[in-house]
């Protein structure tokens, strides 16, 4: 992977907070100075540098986000991270427009969805790895103890919706609204070839449908309980984005959506779907994974973005 190494990237304004987080703590700042020589995997890192594996994950998820590192995977399917460039160049706002952005993030546990359309196969677990009901009982769903769910499948097409409230003051304009999750297809068991065209809804308008290549098993999840031995092990972190010029998936542009379609209104919660639709080419299903599962601590994290300067 070095060799798409870059002598220096050019980032807007509009970046600088992002670059400036990622690169506040001493951890992440050793990571890059660790890959500055050639690409390591994350446990070659987290051994180099004396952390946890989980530890190492969040860290390097945070420099991937803000562009200073990339991954792909290895010969044994193990994440490989490398530096995106030697050096990088911070342009200051000079005009409205360009400014710093403010973020505010509401973290979403999966079991307090709002609405689910599912059908077997099917099933919860908890933080613990233990069956929450009983595996292909869509029944599961509906009862109280969902909102202990650490992780939630079903196969085929299906859907499940939340439903967030609105955190912007009233008249206050919205430059994005992204999602992040982490999450993959459902198959029998697990199956690295299932692929699932798994898309996201706000407020019933598609944002982006990210196609999974399958349903990941082919190692332990980082956070994924020693108890659970169920097949599906961890997912792909996504992240959809809805900005004036459409929506996003993974940063590629997916949706003619803008953040003015969705009509945001102050007392009226953002609903947020995701669909495996019957009429996608891949029907693979999904799993969708909360903070104690898989390899991100992390649950649905849906996140408002705004210029300072507005």
């Amino acid at each position: 992977m070095s060799e798409f190494k870059q002598e220096m990237i050019r980032f807007p304004a509009s970046r600088i907070t992002e670059i400036g987080k990622a690169l506040s703590g001493d951890l992440r700042v050793r990571i890059l100075e660790a890959l500055g020589d050639r690409p390591m995997s994350v446990s070659q890192l987290a051994e180099a540098l004396g952390v946890t594996q989980p530890t190492m994950t969040v860290n390097v998820q945070m420099l991937e986000l803000a562009g200073l590192v990339v991954s792909a995977p290895g010969a044994n399917r193990e994440k490989i991270c490398s530096v995106t460039c030697k050096s990088i160049l911070l342009e200051l706002p000079v005009k409205p427009g360009d400014g710093l952005h403010r973020m505010e993030e509401i973290h979403m546990p999966i079991g307090m969805y709002s609405r689910c359309s599912i059908q077997p196969t099917c099933g919860m677990a908890g933080k613990d790895g233990t069956i929450i009901g009983s595996i292909d009982d869509p029944r599961v769903f509906y009862m109280p103890e969902r909102i202990e769910a650490s992780l939630l499948w079903f196969s085929g097409t299906g859907s499940i919706e939340y439903y967030f409230a609105n955190s912007l003051p009233p008249g206050v304009p919205l430059d994005e609204l992204r999602l992040r999750a982490e999450i993959c297809s459902e198959a029998p068991s697990f199956n690295m070839s299932w692929p699932s065209d798994i898309s996201l809804y706000v407020n019933d308008l598609l944002v982006g449908t990210w196609r999974s290549p399958g349903d990941f098993g082919d190692r332990k999840g980082k956070l994924t309980p020693d108890r659970w031995f169920h097949g599906t092990e961890y997912g792909a972190l996504t992240e959809w984005k809805v900005t004036a010029d459409g929506g996003y998936v993974n940063g590629l542009h997916a949706a003619a959506t803008t953040v003015a379609d969705l009509n945001l209104q102050y007392l009226e919660p953002i609903r947020v779907r995701f669909e495996v639709s019957k009429e996608a080419e891949h029907r693979g299903g999904l799993n969708l994974f909360g903070s104690g599962f898989g390899d991100y601590p992390q649950d649905i994290v849906l996140s408002f973005v705004r210029s300072i300067d507005r």
